[in-house]
């Protein structure tokens, strides 16, 4: 229960509640911080910590806004309104490989979108678009399969970025964080039962960073 928590932990997780309840989308560390009157990030994380060893909540420490309530506000669900005005429609292009990379032919665009708050993504919404999960090699990064991604389109990210990855010579995609070490490039699961892919840099297309996890419940 909340109230058993202590003092801090109880306020980090009561206003991880009413942040998403306002908002619908969960704080950053610091606007955490920033409400419960802490300065140090460090140790708004070791609270978050210590709330998701308790199971209150789930998270990606890499991603921004990646905390996940397992426990409703005061025993009732959260359910959050919001105007269309709000919303913006991200297509969805198919079906990427959390596992072994997949043909190409699943990449193909479908008429599905999902909507999502836009707040989420600031100013600039400019080059989303989704990805339908498919496999497990992602689930110690809280992706599992038949989640959805989200993704802005780029061509390259930093060391640690999870991505869709084109393999141009296999002609494949697969989501995995990209490590560059030298002349080849490491696609590097979150499941520890699974190996890393090595692959040359010249065979490694950047098709897109993921920005937002969209989790299928039940």
């Amino acid at each position: 229960m909340a109230k058993e928590l202590p003092e801090r932990q109880r306020k980090v997780l009561d206003c991880i509640q009413e942040y998403v309840s306002d908002r619908g989308f969960p704080p950053t560390v610091r606007e955490i911080g920033d409400a419960i009157g802490v300065n140090s990030t460090s140790l708004v994380s070791y609270y978050l910590k210590r709330l998701e060893e308790r199971g209150h909540i789930t998270r990606e420490p890499s991603m921004s806004r990646a905390i996940q309530l397992n426990t409703p506000s005061q025993g009732e669900d959260v359910s959050v309104t919001v105007n269309d005005r709000d919303l913006i429609s991200i297509p969805v292009h198919g079906v990427i490989a959390a596992g072994e990379p997949i043909m190409a032919e699943s990449l193909e665009a479908s008429a599905e979108t999902v909507e999502i708050n836009r707040a989420l993504f600031g100013r600039d919404i400019s080059g989303l678009f989704a990805l339908k999960v498919q496999g497990t090699s992602m689930i110690d990064a809280l992706i599992n399969d038949g989640d959805t991604v989200v993704l802005k389109h780029q061509d390259r990210v930093e060391n640690g970025q999870m991505a869709a990855i084109w393999l141009d010579d296999e002609g494949e995609t697969t989501l995995k964080k990209v490590y560059y070490e030298g002349k080849q490039v490491r696609l590097q699961p979150a499941n520890p039962t699974m190996p890393p892919i090595y692959a040359s840099a010249n065979n490694v297309r950047v098709q897109g960073k993921v920005v937002l996890v969209i989790r299928q419940l039940g």
